[in-house]
């Protein structure tokens, strides 16, 4: 009897164990998948807080916890069932599917260089073109119906980035990662909007007391909002072209075109080897610089097509 209550006890153990092994497995590969759809993810939380310009402070949040449903809904009723089954049935489509999506972070990133540098003042990803509260809260709706639509071409990018990193692994592993990145991505994303947003009222509220400390802090907060959101918007252009050259660089190798990457690649070892103690870091710079400089020719070339081309036209 004790025997077999020590050999039950053995393998409850070793079950723990298995289980505690696959929950570690999960978390890190949910973590991979996640940092590879940086670019995308930095580039949510620039454009987001355009959105909520000029809505009435009270209503800032309410509007973005609708607008984080709405990217919820988009990510786990149609995006994640949708890109399942194609890892499952059409595994071949995923590659250029992702490659179409690093052709649209390529094309976002240069055409926001694009208008930076022509001084073409345009409204990005369908954001409104006058405050909401000039137009009236019956926009509100609108607002959000606005961006949960932009929030869902953003999501699939994110989704299929994802996939891509775990599709080695068995269905319902891959729906729990895609699950956890989704929700966890969702939750980043609008809780940084959401401290964004609120960064002036919290400013404006501690510029108002008398603790003379408490008027700098305020102060700073409300003159540090143009600089943090200037410094999103860089940093995400900047990582959409990263991201997507890389993906499309490496789309062309699993597709059998190996010469670009491949330069790329020897580029990479050679200065790894080069460069001692730091050769780690500085392979992966140059890795990182020559899929930005890769996405920002293949984004202009779009951005050509789509703007310049029709211009002529006329």
């Amino acid at each position: 009897m004790a025997g077999g209550l020590v050999a039950l006890l053995d393998d409850v153990a070793a079950l723990a164990r298995l289980a505690a092994a696959s929950v570690d497995d999960v978390a890190a590969a949910a973590g991979r998948a996640s940092a590879k759809a940086a670019g995308v993810v930095v580039d949510d939380t620039a454009v987001t807080p355009r959105y909520v310009h000029g809505v009435e402070p009270a209503r800032e949040l309410s509007i973005i916890g609708r607008i984080a449903k709405g990217s919820v809904r988009n990510k786990l009723l149609a995006i994640l069932p949708a890109i399942l089954l194609l890892s499952q049935f059409a595994e071949w489509a995923l590659t250029p599917l992702l490659m179409l999506g690093g052709t649209y972070l390529c094309y976002e990133g240069a055409e926001k260089l694009w208008e930076k540098f022509s001084g073409r003042d345009a409204v990005h990803d369908g954001a409104p073109e006058t405050p909401s509260s000039s137009r009236g809260a019956v926009d509100e709706n609108q607002v959000v119906s606005n961006a949960i639509r932009t929030d869902f071409i953003l999501s699939a990018e994110i989704m299929v980035i994802s996939l891509n990193e775990v599709t080695d692994e068995p269905l319902l592993t891959r729906a729990i990662i895609l699950v956890i990145v989704a929700l966890a991505i969702t939750a980043l994303v609008y809780g940084v909007v959401g401290l964004i947003v609120k960064m002036d009222d919290v400013g404006l509220h501690l510029a108002g007391r008398p603790s003379a400390l408490a008027q700098r802090i305020g102060t700073g907060l409300v003159k540090a909002m143009p600089v943090v959101l200037a410094t999103l918007a860089s940093v995400g252009v900047v990582a959409m072209l990263w991201v997507g050259g890389h993906i499309l660089l490496a789309g062309t190798d699993d597709l059998g075109w190996h010469w670009l990457y491949g330069q790329v690649h020897d580029l990479e070892h050679h200065v790894h080897g080069a460069t001692g103690s730091l050769g780690s870091v500085l392979g992966w710079l140059t890795n990182t610089a020559c899929s930005a400089v890769f996405g920002l020719i293949w984004g202009f070339l779009i951005v050509g097509v789509l703007h310049l081309v029709p211009h002529r036209k006329h």
